[in-house]
């Protein structure tokens, strides 16, 4: 495993699964090796574009955060709900990981290295992006189907329990930067 993807991600050893752990890494890999971005960037840059340029919170800050309530959250469906609803906690971990793995490929950097939706990026959204970067690294349908469906483009299709996890995990921790009102 790429020692630079382990140290953006020391969840992957929440995967339980060796082999899905694997592929989850191997995106990541994809994703950096065709992406203008470093691991430093990705602890540097701010988690979206679309709150401003003095938002504090990176886009590493954000993606773990997500994978980490997304866990939480799975555990005490599955501690709580009797077997009548239950989240795979492997699939659940590896799509949390890969959600906005596609944004690697929709960023660019401006001259002063400050991130921008590039080219890729507005022709090809990151859902989109990450589906194939997962299928290409052999991440099965389940973990395909969470990076698909976790943003806006989901609201089209039947979600699973993990991908309605990961997309509240995502967007509780995005909309009120959105939507926040200045007092």
């Amino acid at each position: 495993m790429n020692q630079a993807v382990l140290a953006l991600w020391p969840e992957l050893e929440w995967i339980s699964n060796e082999d899905l752990r694997n592929k989850t890494a191997k995106t990541w890999e994809l994703a950096l090796q065709r992406s203008v971005l470093t691991p430093a960037d990705l602890n540097r840059i701010p988690f979206t574009l679309l709150c401003g340029p003095n938002l504090k919170v990176t886009f590493m800050d954000h993606k773990r955060s997500v994978v980490h309530i997304a866990r939480d959250a799975g555990q005490k469906i599955n501690e709580m709900y009797h077997g009548e609803l239950t989240c795979d906690m492997d699939v659940l971990i590896a799509g949390a990981i890969l959600a906005d793995v596609g944004k690697l490929l929709e960023y660019e950097l401006d001259a002063q290295g400050k991130a921008i939706v590039g080219k890729y990026g507005k022709l090809i959204r990151h859902p989109f992006s990450g589906v194939s970067l997962a299928e290409e690294a052999g991440c099965p349908p389940e973990v395909c189907h969470i990076i698909a469906a976790h943003a806006g483009e989901g609201d089209q299709v039947k979600r699973t329990v993990e991908a309605y996890v990961v997309h509240h995990a995502d967007f509780m921790t995005f909309l009120p930067f959105k939507e926040r009102l200045i007092l």
